[in-house]
């Protein structure tokens, strides 16, 4: 007998993430796959979303996106607590998908995104907000969701120690979309920032306490103190206390802290670092260090977390909190090692494509219909 065409589905995915001041990791997420989907011939994607009256402030959506009359705030406490307006989802829908904590009423077959437990893991960096309602959201998880998608192991295990069965997780590692940066791009964009000077170490993502800024600032000043590597900084400010004035004050001109940049001109840091650090203590993921390595930048991360799951033996792995060793990883992989680290990297974020996790994802789907 011939192969049966797959059944076509209609999903309704949370796209409201991409509205966020700082939509990170979990809008980079939600854009791509939703992209990715909208390529496919068996799948229809439509976004859910609060009210607006402009598109996402990171351009338009390959999708049509469905909104609600209600703001952001009060459509998600109404489904956190009331499960409803259930009209904020397509009646249509075969299978709906909440992309990140933000769960819309289960009105089909229900697959949910968990990027992370961090609320559980450091309680205080959230606000008294933000830990009802994330607390809320895996009440909601546990509840009702048929299948529970995870970036990382390590993250579906922490979904087990807290009550969700291993039997509706699946593991969906994430991508990285690597922008290719021309040499005269790179140029301007090194002279326009002060980076022409010297090699540097670059770090990026949303500066908070469980990125580990001080622990790199504190390794820093010894590489600083053996090469000629500057430190550069890129990512918006977070919540918690992280003090950058006091280590810029001891690296002088060695530190540059650029802040938020342009998706472009990220890509151009990427692409013109010698090396990438990524310290985190914890991470659901840690996208950055995948999308380091598709620029071919050797990276140094932390050792027993997420990042370790892909990066394996294609970067230097370290005790996050041990300076010093950090330090000897940096000029490592700066020097000696670079060159290895490179082409190694290159492989790893080459095996990971959004066509791929848009795969395993329609799989999730299927597999609830």
């Amino acid at each position: 007998m011939p192969p049966t065409e797959p059944t076509h589905l209609r999903v309704a995915m949370t796209v409201e993430q991409l509205w966020q001041p700082f939509p990170g990791g979990s809008g980079t997420y939600v854009r791509s796959l939703a992209t990715s989907l909208a390529g496919t011939d068996d799948v229809d994607v439509v976004g859910v979303a609060a009210r607006h009256t402009t598109p996402p402030p990171s351009g338009d959506l390959p999708i049509p996106v469905r909104t609600s009359w209600l703001p952001r705030r009060v459509l998600y406490d109404a489904w956190h607590t009331t499960r409803r307006p259930r009209s904020s989802v397509p009646r249509d829908a075969d299978v709906v998908h909440a992309t990140t904590w933000a769960i819309p009423p289960r009105t089909a077959p229900l697959v949910v995104t968990v990027h992370d437990l961090a609320f559980l893991r450091a309680p205080e960096h959230f606000t008294p907000r933000g830990n009802r309602f994330f607390r809320r959201a895996l009440e909601i998880v546990g509840a009702e969701a048929d299948v529970v998608l995870t970036p990382s192991e390590l993250t579906a295990l922490d979904c087990v120690d807290h009550g969700i069965e291993r039997a509706r997780l699946r593991v969906v590692p994430l991508a990285a979309d690597v922008l290719d940066v021309p040499t005269t791009t790179l140029a301007e964009f090194q002279r326009a920032h002060g980076l022409s000077e010297r090699p540097y170490v670059l770090w990026c993502g949303t500066v908070e306490p469980r990125k580990n800024l001080p622990t790199l600032l504190r390794a820093f000043g010894d590489v600083a103190a053996r090469s000629d590597l500057d430190l550069v900084l890129v990512g918006p400010v977070g919540w918690g206390s992280v003090d950058l004035e006091a280590p810029a004050a001891v690296l002088g001109d060695r530190l540059k802290v650029l802040g938020r940049l342009s998706h472009a001109d990220l890509h151009a840091a990427y692409a013109g670092a010698r090396a990438f650090a990524f310290p985190s203590t914890w991470e659901g993921f840690g996208l950055p260090v995948l999308e380091a390595m598709g620029h071919g930048v050797p990276v140094v991360t932390s050792r027993g977390t997420s990042m370790a799951e892909f990066a394996a033996d294609s970067a230097l792995l370290v005790d996050p909190l041990d300076s010093d060793a950090l330090a000897e990883a940096l000029l490592d992989a700066s020097g000696p090692q670079h060159d290895d680290l490179a082409v190694r990297g290159l492989a790893v974020a080459e095996r990971h494509t959004w066509a791929r996790t848009a795969e395993q994802t329609v799989a999730a789907y299927r597999a609830v219909r």
